[in-house]
């Protein structure tokens, strides 16, 4: 079975953005959001709905910007951490779209843009617009306590982060960051229990999905610019990097959104970042401008997620993880 498809007809992300709160803001890529709300609330009453108007927001900055053109998406694909993908439905009912609703966890970024792809690919569609979010404190309510109940949190924790991250793609030969080649990932369980540790439960994920790549396609990790992982964080890049070693691979040229997004020597995030948002700001508003203008020309991208469930935590299950991978290559106007 080959995992690896090389897409004849590469679809270029024609634009992205991305929105955040207050802690999103002050980190190092503060500067890369098109809109920073310091209440986190993005002008809602309630955390939930402040996730949904995020994403609102973050697909208006994307189709706002000067290289989207006055084309609308044929179709939105969009997801996010709550249940039911509540946030990306009650924040995108009004755009007048046609909505798949998607779950991959925090690999949801990398999942929409890979669905995004292959249906662009079909030729079926000429525009598709991608859509990710998470929120800090609808996240806690959901998996963990409420924020209001104060409860610690362990060195190996991640934060959530608050914010959306906007795509969209077009079959157009203009140009640009263009997703040449797209693998998906298989459901890894390594065993991990602790949801405090989801860096831990995600990396084996993330390097079968690696480990694929490169012996399908023949290459390897030095052949690209940058090799980037969705959230794994301090503890979940330091055994992607170490597993990878004993495999005969060499990752020094990976970074992470989780270990971007924050400075954690002045936030305190504990291992980092994490949470659907977090892949889909850095890739948006972050990492996908450099590749349009060239300072990253070949690249990979593997957004990871942990499938697990409040429930399942506390039936003690494990938690199996995934991780969907985009090449995302730069390409001069013809």
């Amino acid at each position: 079975m080959t995992r690896l498809k090389k897409l004849k007809r590469p679809p270029r992300i024609t634009s992205s953005a991305a929105v955040g709160g207050r802690a999103e803001g002050e980190g190092p890529l503060g500067g890369c959001f098109a809109y920073i709300d310091p209440s986190d609330r993005f002008g809602m009453d309630t955390w939930e709905q402040s996730e949904a108007e995020s994403q609102a927001l973050a697909l208006n900055f994307a189709l706002a910007a000067k290289e989207a053109g006055r084309i609308a998406p044929e179709a939105v694909i969009a997801g996010d951490l709550l249940n039911q993908c509540a946030s990306s439905s009650y924040g995108l009912m009004n755009s007048g779209l046609p909505f798949l609703g998607v779950f991959g966890a925090c690999s949801t970024s990398a999942e929409g843009l890979l669905i995004a792809s292959l249906l662009l690919e079909t030729g079926l569609y000429r525009r598709l617009a991608v859509v990710s979010s998470s929120h800090f404190c609808s996240a806690e309510r959901q998996f963990r306590s409420p924020v209001e109940y104060g409860g610690q949190r362990a060195p190996t924790a991640q934060w959530t982060v608050t914010g959306s991250g906007a795509f969209i793609l077009d079959a157009v030969d203009a140009g640009g960051a263009y997703i040449t080649e797209v693998l998906i990932g298989k459901i890894v369980d390594a065993g991990t229990k602790d949801p405090a540790n989801m860096g831990a439960a995600m990396a084996p994920a993330a390097l079968d999905t690696f480990l694929s790549y490169f012996d399908e396609s023949g290459s390897q990790p030095g052949d690209f610019d940058l090799i980037l992982t969705g959230d794994l964080g301090r503890e979940g890049s330091k055994l992607l990097r170490a597993l990878a070693r004993e495999s005969g691979r060499d990752l020094s040229n990976h970074n992470d959104c989780g270990l971007m997004i924050y400075d954690r020597k002045k936030q305190d995030v504990h291992a980092g970042g994490s949470g659907c948002g977090c892949a889909a700001t850095v890739l948006a508003g972050h990492v996908l401008p450099a590749v349009r203008r060239g300072e990253i020309r070949n690249m990979l991208f593997a957004a990871t997620g942990a499938l697990m469930s409040a429930d399942a935590v506390k039936q003690g299950l494990t938690i199996p993880s995934i991780a969907h991978l985009l090449r995302i290559e730069f390409r001069k106007e013809q």
